[in-house]
């Protein structure tokens, strides 16, 4: 890929991909870093990426992964600092309502299922695709995203199902 391209497939996907993974996260100001992040890995490998080959997977991928890597540091840092000095305080409420219903239903969901369902509802991926991407096979994402629908249904008003396409199979 080179620069020019690059440059366009960032362009083209970054918001989308911070939202992608915001939805995965719970957290827009973690998503907008590990996003970044992944984007600039991705510029150090531009030349191998493929543009056919599915630079936005990887980007996802990578940023995903860097959003567990540092929940799990900030996992061991809050129990450290509990330990020693007490609770910390929360964080700051997301701002539009919709989505911090989304957010707050999608945590419901164990990890897995609510990565499978934002890669097929909001990324839009196949069940073919979202198998491909997490190793995990269909039928097993067809049953992951049944049990995330019938988990998340009772969470979310119409509006707000609406967004994420709930109503129908796979």
């Amino acid at each position: 890929m080179t620069d020019e391209e690059f440059e366009a497939f960032y362009a083209h996907s970054v918001r989308a991909l911070v939202g992608q993974v915001y939805l995965m996260t719970g957290d827009l100001h973690e998503a907008q870093d590990v996003v970044q992040e992944a984007f600039v890995r991705a510029w150090a490998r531009r030349s191998r990426l493929e543009r056919d080959a599915g630079p936005e997977a990887w980007v996802r991928t990578v940023a995903r992964r860097l959003a567990v890597s540092r929940w799990r540091r900030r996992g061991r840092a809050a129990e450290a600092w509990r330990r020693h000095h007490g609770e910390r305080a929360g964080t700051a409420p997301a701002p539009d309502p919709g989505t911090v219903a989304l957010v707050a239903a999608l945590r419901q969901l164990s990890e897995r299922q609510r990565r499978v369902t934002v890669l097929h509802y909001v990324c839009d991926l196949s069940v073919q695709q979202v198998a491909a991407e997490t190793g995990i096979a269909a039928g097993t994402v067809k049953s992951h995203l049944s049990r995330a629908r019938a988990a998340l249904a009772p969470h979310l008003d119409d509006t707000t199902a609406s967004d994420l396409d709930l109503g129908g199979a796979p």
